[in-house]
């Protein structure tokens, strides 16, 4: 009879330490064929400017993913992982395209952008954005040796990047200062009165821009900006190409179009997030406690709106109180929230179910892309947290 060995001697596995190791090893080995595959895209941007062909190739990219995910399979790999893994990399692929300039024509002709002002953060984004595209940036702001007044005589493009409430009145100083032949426009979130501002105090070429993304985005890659053309066809050309450029999503809208829009996509969801901000505060709520027994769905709104309380409180009221929609929006929601009080008082589960129902039918086919996007969106935030 045979005595039994320890479990040290009859296993097989190899020590965690040696394990570990060997893991790292692989790891660094996968960051030398990432690195590899970085030149080669580097390669690719080359091309595609000789070439005058678009970074982003959407057939190309559908390829790749049927492919890899295709092979994952036999390996023993997760299709849904590999799928996740090689849109990161083809994220990443588009944004060193682009900060080579792939899309930007050889023989572009570099122009003296002026940001006024260029010290604020969006400021600071916009000149980083034209600078990489090779034009000259001037900065403008209250605290330059350089004046706005100075800058607004000499350059080819003057932009407006002013807090909401002093943008018509910056436009109204220097828009008689600006070129005929150059172009005056602005990235201020409401567009109505500022175009029509800008058209009024000079004769210079003119469209409102509103990027749709914070300054503090790792990537203008897939970012979208609204533009409303106002006057001069010459600079709107100029424009969407240096904006495609940085890989930049174009919607060309009316100024009044865009302002009712922005009532919905900033004016009610800014709103509806100060309001639970708001309630947590005065419930006197625990952060810690909740997050102890937080849902990934709790714990995505309660980033939002702890992100939304870390920023600008001067943004977020000139935005709301700048918008001639914010009044029936706001009211809207009030109305909206007392029914659904009552709904609920009333613990009337028909009447629930008929308001489920209705709202569920008014979304359609975009829940069933909800779902799939959001639940992608949990499964990463579950991993970071």
């Amino acid at each position: 009879m045979t005595t039994p060995s320890s479990d040290s001697e009859s296993s097989n596995v190899r020590p965690l330490s040696v394990l570990r190791a060997m893991i790292d090893t692989i790891d660094r080995d996968i960051l030398r064929l990432l690195s590899r595959r970085y030149g080669l895209v580097a390669e690719v941007a080359e091309h595609k400017r000789e070439h005058r062909i678009a970074i982003r190739d959407f057939k190309r990219e559908r390829e790749i993913i049927q492919d890899r995910r295709r092979r994952a399979t036999p390996l023993g790999l997760s299709p849904e992982m590999i799928e996740s893994m090689f849109r990161l990399i083809l994220w990443a692929s588009r944004d060193r395209q682009a900060a080579l300039k792939a899309e930007v024509p050889l023989d572009v002709e570099p122009r003296t952008v002026a940001v006024i002002g260029g010290n604020g953060v969006m400021g600071r984004c916009m000149a980083e954005l034209f600078a990489d595209l090779g034009h000259a940036v001037m900065v403008a702001d209250l605290d330059t040796q350089l004046t706005s007044e100075e800058a607004a005589r000499v350059a080819d493009v003057v932009l407006i990047s002013v807090p909401i409430d002093a943008t018509i009145e910056v436009i109204r100083k220097l828009g008689p200062l600006v070129r005929e032949d150059a172009l005056l426009m602005d990235v201020t979130s409401i567009k109505t009165e500022p175009v029509a501002a800008m058209l009024d105090a000079s004769r210079a070429s003119v469209i409102g821009t509103h990027p749709l993304f914070g300054p503090s985005v790792h990537s203008l890659q897939g970012q979208r900006v609204v533009l409303c053309p106002a006057r001069g066809d010459g600079w709107l050309d100029w424009l969407r190409q240096m904006f495609h450029a940085r890989g930049l999503i174009m919607r060309e809208t009316e100024p009044a179009e865009h302002d009712r829009a922005m009532s919905i996509v900033q004016v009610l969801v800014h709103f509806s997030t100060e309001v639970m901000g708001n309630t947590l505060a005065h419930l006197g709520v625990s952060i810690e406690e909740t997050l102890a027994f937080t849902s990934p769905v709790y714990l995505m709104e309660l980033l939002m709106t702890a992100r939304h309380f870390a920023q600008s409180s001067d943004l977020y009221a000139s935005i709301e109180m700048s918008n001639p929609a914010t009044g029936e929006v706001t009211e809207a929601f009030a109305k909206t929230a007392e029914r659904m009080r009552n709904l609920v008082a009333s613990k009337d589960h028909q009447a629930f179910d008929k308001m489920f129902r209705e709202v569920r039918d008014y979304f359609g086919a975009f829940t069933d892309q909800a779902m799939e996007q959001s639940s992608f969106m949990i499964d990463r935030l579950v991993e970071r947290t």
